[in-house]
């Protein structure tokens, strides 16, 4: 928790569930899938059409795309982006302080992931 709290300065929830439900379908965890739905959807007021395009990297919204898609690429190669990728990120209005936040929660939405995969956590959150 002080881990989050301590990010949570630059980018705004909403962005956040949208990374953090990419980051889990990414590392195939179903529990933060759904858990991050659930809230994504009930706090975050994220509609239904766009949790289904954050699990497969995509948004409604151009900008919180572009942190989606960063964001997958740092979780699918393991943090061994492209200086093209740092370059997109930038370029999509992001400042290196919310590039920062990114890649945090990536590691954070990781270890979530793992410790819910190892102990095969089941769903019980509602599925959007």
């Amino acid at each position: 928790m002080e881990m989050q709290a301590a990010l949570s300065r630059t980018l705004d929830v909403r962005t956040r569930e949208r990374i953090a439900i990419a980051v889990s379908e990414v590392n195939g965890c179903d529990y933060c899938v759904c858990a991050h739905s659930y809230v994504a959807h009930y706090f975050a007021k994220l509609v239904p059409q766009e949790i289904a395009l954050n699990r497969v990297g995509r948004s409604l919204n151009r900008d919180a795309e572009s942190a989606i898609r960063f964001a997958r690429k740092v979780s699918v190669s393991r943090g061994k982006v492209r200086t093209e990728d740092l370059n997109d990120i930038r370029a999509a209005g992001y400042s290196d302080a919310q590039i920062v936040e990114i890649i945090a929660l990536c590691a954070q939405v990781f270890l979530t992931n793992l410790l819910a995969n190892v102990f095969d956590i089941q769903p019980d959150f509602p599925e959007f």
